[in-house]
């Protein structure tokens, strides 16, 4: 079975990760490799978010609510697509709300945006397979202002650790879909081909439900 034959009897991969770890450039490069369709986060029509970067405790809630309402509205259209007839890959799942969620509300509005997404949630299918990316916070925050948007220019060290950790705490005990987990610290899938062909053996070789793959 060749990789394209491979990749293809995934009808539903994410690709997550924090904010900086290249989730959206490597979901393209995988759907121009493969001609998969993409379904991708649409950050910058959030009108609350430039403000919850500058003032995270004011914009918190608004902020998370339009992501949640805007990813619902995304994947419960996807779920309606006749996934036999395409093959296609997103750069985000729903559960990553909750994990921003977990890490910017208070108590009280956590509590109000809890039965909103339960409500709401079961409408949306489970991936076939999740590639989650990670990198050391100080890895990110270099990415993040390589990449220079300017919304993102008060975005903290601490808010990155926090961010991460959230991340790897979710995925520790994820058991929904397949998850490759894969530390991109030292690993450069978008610019050095080497560095994608090696990611992209190391899926053609997964089995089960949960591998580790960490270039050094």
């Amino acid at each position: 079975m060749n990789l394209d034959t491979w990749i293809r009897k995934y009808k539903n991969i994410v690709v997550e990760g924090p904010i900086g770890v290249g989730k959206t450039s490597l979901t393209k490069k995988i759907a121009d490799k493969y001609q998969l369709r993409t379904v991708l986060e649409n950050a910058e029509e959030n009108p609350f978010l430039r403000k919850f970067y500058a003032d995270n405790e004011k914009y918190a809630l608004p902020t998370q609510l339009f992501f949640l309402f805007q990813r619902l509205d995304q994947l419960i259209e996807l779920s309606q697509t006749d996934l036999f007839e395409t093959n296609l890959i997103s750069d985000f799942m729903l559960e990553k709300d909750t994990i921003f969620a977990g890490i910017t509300l208070n108590e009280l509005e956590m509590s109000l945006y809890r039965k909103i997404y339960e409500n709401q949630s079961s409408q949306v299918c489970n991936p076939d397979l999740v590639i989650y990316l990670q990198a050391d916070p100080g890895t990110l925050l270099d990415r993040i202002k390589k990449r220079g948007i300017l919304m993102e220019r008060d975005i903290s060290i601490e808010y990155i650790v926090n961010l991460s950790n959230a991340y790897n705490k979710f995925f520790y005990t994820y058991e929904e879909s397949p998850v490759l987990i894969v530390n991109t610290t030292h690993l450069d899938p978008i610019h050095k081909s080497e560095d994608f062909d090696l990611l992209m053996n190391q899926l053609k070789m997964f089995k089960g439900r949960r591998a580790f793959f960490n270039a050094i």
